[in-house]
């Protein structure tokens, strides 16, 4: 059985312990990581620390390491699709996707490390200041913790660490235990690029124990998280005045309205988002608020589309859902499901489970005290609620502490206009679902889904200070 040692200051080493890696959809272990104590987060963030201070590259030089690691990347997609569909239960086609975003999101950051500018303060236009100049630069921070999720590994670590490298700082990487070999792959094609050590330095292990560790030591001086909600609190209380960046995920609604003009295509896409990666999306399509009068034809087409949804063998290209993260899982959104079932909710489709599997489910005439409305289910279940008016709509999306995406369907100026004014959100997509993300684009939330953009040329804002110089020029 393969074991997977942790990088720190380009070192492959050890740790205290192992845990073991198991492929998602057999239970088989795959693999065993090596998972940190003290001593190796210690050492790993003394080797950012120290890179941080010695390792003098051009932003030029940045430019090149992280464009070489997003071209090895693709160079071994196969392999990287292979190790993510295995280790987070995803369908090969979905796992060659999000390489494929990823080398993309690399790409993005690789170019953000040529764009680091300021801007010139006009000083002149104050008394006393003619002789005087004045203009800002962006420097980086220094050590940065990049704490990622299970369902996205790849992209979103690529989403920290390439703007992190980009604007000059150095990386502490924390991936989640369910999916260390995708980021033990990513560290590898950094360091084949030529990214010094200590510039990028893997730890693993439990998010209790390891990331305690970290956020005590004062030298780490961003987060950069993604994750549950009360671990984003907790984690946002313990870091203090430290930057920090937070995305917690939602509980996304989607506002169909009476003027669509083909009911049955925006169901089946709004099915199709509520069930890729089985649900475990940060927007995923969770509540569809539809209008009254197309609301029994729009239920129609949802569960066509949810029992056509096909699951199967991993590799097989024509599987488009695989199993949750594990059966806990599947076990918490069954219960969450009959909870509503017995307070009058109806199941028109799915509501059953096998293992780790989860059927595609949408259910209707629920209400918003049920979990399965008010809490983010990250599984492939979602409702359909009646409304009268728009305004009414809006009202239902924004009841809820989460604020990520939202999306609209609407044919009308003024509706679009309306839900973009006033849905409480950090992005409307108009025209689409609150699934829709371009990894160029700025991404984060409101109320509980965070604080913080990510999107590399908005990430790197976070990821640096604004430095202010002042020239005397007189004499």
């Amino acid at each position: 059985m393969k074991t997977v040692e942790m990088l720190i200051d380009g070192v492959r080493v050890a740790g205290e312990g192992t845990l073991p890696v198991y492929h998602k959809a057999t239970g088989e272990v795959i693999a065993e990581i090596c998972t940190a104590g003290q001593k190796e987060v210690r050492a790993a963030v003394d080797a950012a620390e120290r890179a941080f201070h010695t390792v003098e590259l051009s932003p030029y030089e940045r430019y090149e390491i992280i464009m070489r690691a997003a071209n090895l990347m693709r160079e071994r997609r196969e392999e990287f699709a292979e190790a993510l569909s295995a280790e987070a239960g995803k369908p090969i086609r979905d796992a060659r996707g999000e390489i494929d975003r990823s080398y993309q999101t690399l790409i993005l950051s690789a170019e953000e490390a040529k764009r680091l500018r300021g801007q010139t303060v006009p000083l002149a236009g104050a008394p006393g200041c003619g002789n005087r100049m004045a203009f800002t630069i962006r420097r980086p921070l220094g050590v940065v913790c990049a704490i990622t999720p299970f369902n996205f590994p790849v992209n979103l670590a690529a989403h920290k660490i390439g703007p992190a490298l980009a604007a000059g700082n150095t990386v502490v990487y924390k991936p989640a235990s369910a999916t260390p070999l995708t980021a033990s792959l990513l560290c590898d094609v950094f360091v084949e690029a030529g990214l010094p050590a200590g510039c990028l330095n893997l730890v693993y292990g439990a998010g209790s124990a390891v990331g305690r560790l970290l956020t005590a030591d004062e030298r780490i001086r961003m987060f950069s998280f993604t994750g549950s909600v009360p671990v984003g609190k907790a984690l946002h209380e313990a870091v203090g005045f430290r930057r920090i960046s937070l995305e917690l995920g939602s509980n996304s609604a989607n506002i169909v309205h009476e003027d669509v003009d083909d009911v049955a295509w925006v169901a089946e896409h709004c099915a199709r988002h509520a069930f890729v990666n089985a649900g475990q999306v940060c927007i995923s399509c969770q509540r569809v608020y539809v209008a009254r009068s197309i609301y029994e034809a729009f239920c129609r087409a949802a569960v066509t589309a949810a029992e056509d949804f096909r699951s199967g063998d991993l590799m097989d290209v024509h599987t488009q859902i695989g199993p949750m993260i594990a059966e806990r899982e599947a076990e918490r959104i069954e219960a969450w499901v009959r909870e509503a079932e017995a307070a009058g909710a109806r199941v028109l489709t799915g509501g059953t489970r096998r293992g780790a599997f989860y059927a595609p489910t949408v259910l209707t005439d629920v209400t918003p005290a049920m979990k399965v409305v008010s809490e983010e289910t990250f599984a492939p279940v979602f409702s359909i609620i009646p409304y009268d008016t728009i305004e009414e709509a809006v009202h239902m999306a924004n009841d809820t502490r989460y604020g990520l995406q939202a999306g609209v369907f609407t044919r009308s100026l003024a509706v679009a206009n309306y839900c973009a004014e006033n849905l409480e959100v950090g992005g409307v997509i108009i025209g689409d679902g609150a699934t829709f993300r371009m990894d160029n684009m700025p991404y984060g939330g409101v109320k509980d889904s965070g604080v913080g953009r990510e999107g590399p040329a908005y990430a790197i804002r976070e990821l640096t200070e604004e430095k202010l110089i002042v020239l005397n020029v007189e004499g």
